[in-house]
């Protein structure tokens, strides 16, 4: 695996077409030799980033009991997750972080959310000054850039730019506020901070706080570190995009190896399709050499076959039977 690259995507939402499909290019050989690479220069910003990061170590400072009343809810994706309350290695022990979850933000008529669709819920919100604006602010931020990333996706894969608007507009997206503990001075035999994993999604959007702990896995099979960069967000692919791809961009195992003496925190968007977006291989993906190796799936039974192992130990897992 090559080193991860970082790439200026300040351009990529301008209208020198020449350069979009320069940087097009570019992030596209990153998706398909290595799964990760940094963008600077996006749309989100460093301002709206500290804020972001202000207010989670605001939630992760209150008590046990303050953060239990939003407890995680299984159907939604959504809620406060405690420590090793999940196991994204499931053959490891449990991780040892903490995390909430914050999903697409909808009304209490939302038609999907009272028919009771699976990864459709209300937001569970702290009582907390500001929180819900700030982290709504940073979830629409995201979610716009992850719209404009795939945009360069679809330009590179030899798509119409828009392919995948209308397959991204009410995302099943979760904005993950994490915390990882200093690493203890002893823990279970092959506990993580985050067990080794790929993402589910499409894509992930992880902005780090300067603690290092983060590393992905090479071809080779060796652990490297990814090291934080200021102002950046560490992308990766995710398993449902490399399904869609037929394989040609590539989801890479990472973990996250806490470090001794220091806290860590990490906020990650990872965007989702739709619920019922079709998860089929794309157009131009397939060759008689190389033919679709996936069935088509809807986008909320892939996430819901990929999430649930990862809360059995807990028994916060979802039931397959409760998918729509």
């Amino acid at each position: 695996m090559s080193a991860i690259p970082i790439i200026d995507v300040s351009a990529l939402a301008g209208g020198d077409h020449a350069e979009i499909r320069r940087l097009a290019g570019q992030i596209g050989t990153a998706c398909r030799e290595v799964g990760f690479f940094y963008v600077i220069g996006h749309s989100v910003g460093t301002a709206r980033m500290a804020e972001a990061f202000a207010a989670a170590h605001d939630f992760f400072a209150q008590d046990q009991a303050v953060k239990k009343e939003v407890l995680y809810t299984a159907a939604g994706n959504r809620g406060y997750v405690p420590m090793k309350g999940e196991a994204l290695d499931p053959g490891k022990p449990a991780d040892l972080k903490e995390a909430f979850n914050i999903g697409l933000d909808l009304p209490g008529n939302d038609p999907e959310l009272r028919a009771g669709r699976m990864f459709r819920a209300e937001n569970r919100w702290p009582r907390l000054p500001d929180f819900r604006e700030t982290m709504l602010s940073y979830f629409d931020a995201c979610h716009r850039f992850g719209v404009l990333l795939h945009r360069a996706f679809a330009i590179d894969l030899g798509l119409a730019p828009d392919f995948f608007a209308g397959k991204l507009d009410r995302p099943m997206a979760v904005l993950r506020l994490l915390h990882y503990p200093p690493a203890p001075a002893r823990s279970e035999e092959g506990q993580l901070g985050a067990g080794e994993h790929t993402d589910y999604g499409c894509v992930t959007l992880l902005a780090t706080d300067g603690v290092g702990g983060l590393e992905v896995r090479t071809r080779a099979g060796e652990w490297v570190k990814a090291p934080h960069v200021e102002g950046a967000f560490v992308c990766n692919i995710g398993d449902c995009l490399m399904r869609w791809t037929n394989d040609i961009y590539v989801s890479t195992p990472h973990r996250v190896v806490s470090p001794a003496g220091r806290e860590r925190y990490s906020i990650a968007f990872f965007l989702d399709p739709n619920p019922d977006a079709d998860i089929a291989c794309l157009p131009g993906c397939a060759t008689p050499e190389r033919p679709a190796r996936y069935a088509p799936i809807k986008g909320d039974a892939f996430l819901l076959s990929r999430l649930s192992p990862t809360y059995e130990k807990s028994g916060l897992a979802l039931e397959k039977a409760d998918a729509a």
